[in-house]
């Protein structure tokens, strides 16, 4: 028979034993695990700054901090230059120099002597136009002349008479009268056909209506054709322009109304001939801004004789202004914050703050400031996305 004795000593030794492999098993997992991310994140925390914080208004890059490698700063530059200023035009006909041809009187057209676009001289017959108000004309013209000659005779009858006592002095006074009525009516009547531009000798006319060019120029537009009858002589037949002068006219926008000055020099292209510049002056500065556009409206005017600038042509118009100071930034500093134009600047060392400016011209890579910022502050030109919201 065999006696088995457990003795303490050997039980502490095995809970020696399992203890310690299980202590091991722990050791492991935990450094397999970074301590289930506990004891790494209490040491990331101690050791990593901050990227950026936030004081108020101002954004503080701290010591550190990786964005200090990925901002880039330069002091605001100054420029002196000549503002110019670029604006879309169009080619218009000189208002001084454009007739809207009428007809004194209604009536038929006979005769259309001319077509769109002909170029007339001044006096050329346009049209013959046969009026039944210009035969009315012609016989109040004929009545008239026939009382004056019958007034005339009466009138040398009567003084004879007088002279051998056979007339008295009252005969003699009613012809008078009826002779100086006669004379002011037959002026009326020769005055009238002077008015509708036909002849005045009766009995050589053809009594038939011929329109004339009131000046010379490019028959612009045309409302009539022949057989048509006229009813409202209030109504354009055609359109006449003289245009060996023409006007460029541009629409500048109120914001640039104080860039604007009579005999500002300027430079206009146009789009039918890129390589061709023209050079003027500003001849005409609108009193009143449009309504509709809220714009101003300038016209330069150019010599045409060869009639290579038409009416209604696309142009761009730039205006240049005196010499002047500004302040200038690569457009890389630009952000757009809520529909805002916006740069950071700093304000103390690793110090930021948002400042919204207004833009006046950008010219390649950089951009002039209308406001906000003054030469030699300093400003974000690379990485300021980083700090935008």
């Amino acid at each position: 028979m065999q006696v088995h004795t457990h003795s303490p000593a050997a039980g502490r030794g095995q809970l020696f034993l399992w203890g310690g492999i299980g202590l091991g098993l722990l050791l492991i997992v935990l450094l397999f695990t970074n301590g289930f991310g506990l004891l790494g994140r209490g040491a990331k925390a101690e050791t990593e700054p901050s990227v950026m914080v936030r004081q108020g208004d101002k954004i503080v890059i701290p010591e550190g901090s990786p964005l200090r490698n990925r901002l880039t700063v330069q002091p605001v530059a100054s420029e002196d230059v000549r503002v110019k200023l670029s604006l879309p035009g169009m080619v218009e006909s000189d208002p001084a120099r454009t007739a809207a041809v009428l007809t004194p009187l209604g009536g038929r057209v006979l005769e259309l002597k001319v077509a769109l676009g002909d170029r007339v001289a001044a006096g050329q017959a346009l049209a013959i136009i046969d009026s039944p108000d210009l035969g009315q004309a012609y016989d109040d013209n004929d009545k008239a002349h026939d009382t004056l000659q019958l007034t005339e005779k009466n009138l040398e009858r009567q003084e004879g008479q007088f002279k051998l006592g056979a007339a008295s002095s009252r005969d003699l006074d009613q012809a008078r009268s009826d002779h100086t009525q006669a004379v002011a009516e037959f002026t009326r009547t020769q005055a009238r056909l002077k008015m509708l531009g036909v002849s005045v000798e009766t009995g050589k006319e053809s009594r038939l209506l011929t329109v004339r060019a009131p000046v010379g120029g490019s028959v612009t537009t045309l409302a009539i054709a022949r057989g048509n009858m006229i009813n409202d002589p209030t109504q354009p037949m055609m359109t006449i322009a003289d245009l060996s002068t023409v006007w460029v006219t541009a629409l500048a926008p109120e914001k640039d109304l104080a860039l604007l000055a009579t005999n500002q020099d300027a430079e206009v292209t146009l789009t039918a001939y890129p390589d061709r510049v023209l050079h003027g002056k500003v001849l005409f500065v609108a009193d009143v801004v449009e309504p509709d556009s809220r714009r101003n409206k300038i016209r330069i005017a150019f010599p045409n004789a060869d009639h290579s600038l038409k009416p209604n042509m696309f142009a761009t118009v730039t205006l240049y202004g005196p010499q002047q100071s500004r302040v200038v930034v690569p457009t890389s500093a630009l952000l757009m914050n809520n529909d805002r134009t916006s740069v950071f600047v700093a304000t103390a060392p690793w110090t930021f703050q948002r400042r919204n400016v207004e833009l006046q011209l950008e010219e390649g890579s950089s951009v002039a400031i209308n406001s906000g910022l003054k030469a030699g502050e300093q400003v974000v030109v690379k990485g300021g996305i980083l700090l935008n919201d």
